[in-house]
């Protein structure tokens, strides 16, 4: 199977128009004419992980997270970025990342993980113009759950060891508003929204002193966004058939808790 059909089939579920206009989603390396038989889908692209293609006889990485965000100066072997591309460039491995473009998509990285939390009456916390698309969600649990239970809860869904969050004051939890990844910036929606909590992979240090009451839970960039490596598993192997989609056997996560 071609790459540029294996690009065709994921931009129909991402489409490039939903990227952020910072991002780099799309082919990072290779040439869309090449053949493919077998794909490792990862969510971010390290040397291991080139290596793990490789070794699986990969022909085609998809990951979440860019591989190149920004023009490479030279290629050598001065970052990990470059390294990446000289090493699947050798070994005949393409890289094709679906970054904001499934954030930002209906059935995407947000309502995967609004569907790990049985979300229902989901919207966007800030909707695209043209009604496509979004940041974030809110949504409502089938049942209210007092805070400590539903952090408690968050823990055990995402494998989550170490929880940061905002005080507990015992309220109850019904509405949630999510973003997965660096979602801080819709923090002002998820307040106007009513949301009695706002669950993200990250959050800056002032947006706990400006949470406008609202209980603030930090995932983890990783934790926050682990599913999408099943998203995208499950949607290749279903909409390219004859395709084997391997999940990588790597934890990418550069943060350590301990």
């Amino acid at each position: 199977m071609r790459i540029q059909y294996i690009i065709d089939t994921l931009e129909r579920l991402a489409p490039p128009r939903l990227q952020d206009e910072w991002d780099n989603s799309g082919l990072q390396v290779g040439f869309p004419e090449s053949e493919v038989r077998r794909i490792l889908v990862c969510l971010d692209v390290t040397e291991a992980i080139v290596d793990e293609a490789i070794a699986k006889k990969c022909e085609l990485i998809v990951s979440h997270h860019p591989l190149i965000f920004k023009a490479l100066r030279q290629v050598s072997d001065a970052t990990y970025q470059q390294r990446c591309v000289v090493k699947a460039l050798a070994a005949g491995v393409s890289i094709y990342s679906a970054h904001t473009s499934l954030d930002n998509a209906p059935g995407g990285v947000n309502h995967t993980i609004a569907g790990r939390l049985g979300l229902r009456d989901l919207r966007w916390l800030q909707a695209r113009e043209d009604g496509t698309g979004g940041a974030g969600l809110v949504g409502e649990l089938p049942q209210a759950l007092r805070d400590v239970d539903f952090l408690a809860r968050v823990k055990e869904v995402f494998g989550v060891q170490c929880l940061r969050h905002s005080a507990l004051d015992g309220r109850e939890i019904r509405r949630v508003a999510l973003c997965g990844g660096a979602g801080a910036f819709l923090l002002r929606d998820a307040i106007r929204a009513g949301a009695d909590c706002f669950l993200s992979g990250e959050f800056h240090y002032h947006d706990y002193f400006e949470n406008g009451g609202v209980l603030l839970g930090e995932l983890g960039h990783y934790q926050s966004e682990q599913y999408t490596q099943d998203l995208l598993q499950e949607y290749l192997t279903g909409n390219c058939p004859g395709l084997e989609v391997i999940r990588t056997a790597l934890d990418t996560n550069p943060i350590c808790n301990d």
